[in-house]
């Protein structure tokens, strides 16, 4: 499997990469610095996502897109999934976004997303929001894709452990009953599905055991 990663030295990015490297898989860093990637053993395609042509794609079985603007820039999630739609269309490749915890809903009848919450500080809200449109955009289009969202407790320092629970449009909890994931866990889940096509147009969550957390 062929997998651009898009934003490939952001946070998630980073541990998808590691992931996919860790499994052998192809995988080319989509950056608009290579030098940020820190590191040699990858192949890196230096461009801006907003300039991507079909061309630059071809290779690819998958792109990965983890751009994650500023939130003051965020309505750049839809001007984003737009143009990568648009790549994609008419081809048999994959899309695999990743998400906002925001866009998950909090009751059983799925009525509230959690950031509909006062609770959700508003950078987040903000994030979330554009990244409901994104998804919408997906599910209204024509192309493969996958949706992805992560945890509210979202932890770049946790373990890789390997294991997570799956979860569909609803936030979903730990045996601490905390919505948590690690980013390493996350990446797991990311790579595990693009091996196994469980979730095709369709958004799902995981969450993972804070093993660092005796509460």
């Amino acid at each position: 499997m062929k997998i651009g990663l898009i934003a490939a030295y952001g946070k998630t990015g980073r541990h998808i990469l590691n992931e996919a490297k860790m499994r052998n898989h192809n995988v080319t860093a989509i950056v608009l610095n290579k030098a940020n990637l820190r590191t040699n053993d990858v192949d890196a395609l230096e461009k801006d996502l907003f300039h991507l042509t079909k061309e630059d794609i071809a290779p690819f079985d998958v792109l990965i897109n983890a751009f994650a603007p500023l939130s003051d820039e965020a309505q750049l999630h839809v001007e984003a999934g737009k143009h990568l739609i648009s790549l994609l269309e008419g081809t048999d490749k994959k899309l695999f976004v990743i998400g906002s915890s925001g866009c998950l809903y909090i009751d059983d009848k799925q009525t509230i997303r959690l950031m509909d919450l006062d609770s959700d500080p508003e950078h987040l809200q903000e994030t979330a929001k554009y990244q409901l449109q994104n998804l919408h955009d997906l599910q209204k289009s024509s192309i493969k894709w996958t949706f992805m969202s992560p945890a509210a407790i979202f932890d770049y320092e946790g373990p890789r452990t390997g294991h997570y629970i799956l979860g569909q449009e609803q936030l979903t909890v730990n045996s601490q009953l905390n919505s948590y994931a690690s980013y390493a866990d996350f990446a797991v889940a990311v790579i595990d599905e693009l091996e196994n096509n469980d979730h095709v147009n369709a958004f799902f969550t995981v969450a993972s055991e804070n093993v660092t957390s005796a509460s």
